[in-house]
């Protein structure tokens, strides 16, 4: 079986190669791994590192920065994996979840899987408070609107079967995919199944780029997608 491991990157010229060997690391009992990263118009010599990797790595570049979600579409359209799974180009997440993630998919017991920080007890710290709480509100919101009860919906590790993942037609290019898949998933009757992961979290100043307003367009896009779309 074939782990897709679709990592988005923009301005990640000092993370990049340490996530990456992180990643070949992590423990994948029975299953096989190929990386693709989606270079997102990094201005800031990341292009370079990636340009310089072994050829083991799929690396796409996006002509000029489109967004996160945009960078995450590309990535799917070019995985082949039987799971596919999502991981930032820093060091917030740790590759070592990677087998709780795709344990229950591979079970058979449903088709996606959220690694939910909240529920790592270890856990204490959080990259400010506005992204905290906004964290805590969009799961709240997604929870009143598609009557669930997940504890983590802004989490990286977002888990598919390929079979799902292919089929869904992902609209949003910025951070609004997630809110969006999640939608997705959740009206289509998919249940939702997540595991507990490590957290450490970095600051705007180190480099984080997620701002409060992509908390409220996460908001509209639950909202939209519950009654409009």
């Amino acid at each position: 079986m074939l782990l897709s491991i679709v990592m988005p990157v923009y301005n990640e010229r000092e993370l990049v190669r340490k996530i990456l060997a992180k990643v070949e690391k992590a423990p994948l009992p029975g299953m096989r791994r190929e990386i693709i990263l989606v270079d997102d118009g990094s201005t800031d010599g990341t292009r370079d590192v990636l340009r310089k990797l072994p050829k083991r790595f799929k690396v796409i570049f996006h002509k000029h920065n489109k967004g996160k979600g945009a960078a995450v579409k590309t990535g799917f359209k070019h995985a082949k994996g039987d799971i596919i799974i999502i991981q930032d180009a820093d060091l917030e997440y740790d590759p070592r979840d990677y087998a709780a993630c795709v344990k229950p998919i591979m079970d058979g017991k449903t088709e996606v899987v959220y690694g939910s920080r909240r529920l790592h007890k270890a856990n204490k710290q959080f990259s400010g408070l506005s992204f905290y709480l906004g964290g805590l509100l969009v799961t709240w919101v997604t929870n009143v609107l598609y009557l669930t009860r997940i504890t983590d919906e802004p989490t990286c590790y977002k888990t598919f079967s390929r079979r799902l993942i292919k089929s869904i037609k992902i609209e949003s290019n910025r951070f609004d995919w997630e809110p969006e898949i999640t939608a997705k998933i959740l009206k289509r009757g998919h249940k939702i199944i997540e595991v507990p992961i490590r957290y450490y979290p970095r600051h705007v100043d180190e480099g984080k780029k997620i701002k409060w307003s992509d908390g409220v367009d996460a908001i509209w896009t639950l909202v939209k997608y519950r009654f409009v779309r």
